[in-house]
């Protein structure tokens, strides 16, 4: 909800500040912090299976953060190929081009209707980067849905 600004090569990247800040920082702290107890336990029998216990538990939970993130942007990835795919044959009465990676295509969805054809056809002859294409977009299409 509310409203965004628009969205230019140089403010489209999406960042979530208690995810990416507040989360991971404290996740981060809590295992640093298990490292050092499990550190200052060592040679204490009295101390050491629980130290052990919480450091394994900061493992699982860093993991578990890392994949949120990771299987959320897989299945972002997928929704967007089958997005461009499906704009794409509207537009040009054909679908993407099969050299496209996944990563290319993920840059043609901030190109206009006008240049997405275009733009796809040379990323898929030239091999662009994500990047590139993202930097050869005109009229910056904003993608306000991502994750």
């Amino acid at each position: 909800g509310g409203i965004m600004a628009d969205q230019s090569y140089s403010s489209h990247t999406r960042w979530v500040p208690a995810y990416h800040f507040v989360l991971s920082g404290i996740v981060m702290a809590g295992f640093i912090g298990s490292c050092v107890n499990l550190y200052k336990s060592l040679g204490d029998p009295q101390r050491i299976y629980n130290a052990s216990l919480i450091v394994v538990l900061f493992i699982g939970l860093l993991m578990t953060t890392f994949f949120a993130r990771f299987f959320a942007l897989k299945a972002q990835d997928r929704g967007i190929r089958t997005e461009e795919n499906f704009r794409h044959y509207l537009l040009a009465g054909k679908p993407l081009d099969p050299r496209l990676t996944i990563d290319q295509i993920i840059g043609l969805r901030f190109a206009s209707d006008a240049q997405v054809v275009a733009l796809a056809g040379e990323a898929a002859n030239k091999g662009l980067s994500r990047d590139e294409i993202k930097k050869r977009v005109t009229q910056w299409r904003p993608d306000r849905d991502r994750v």
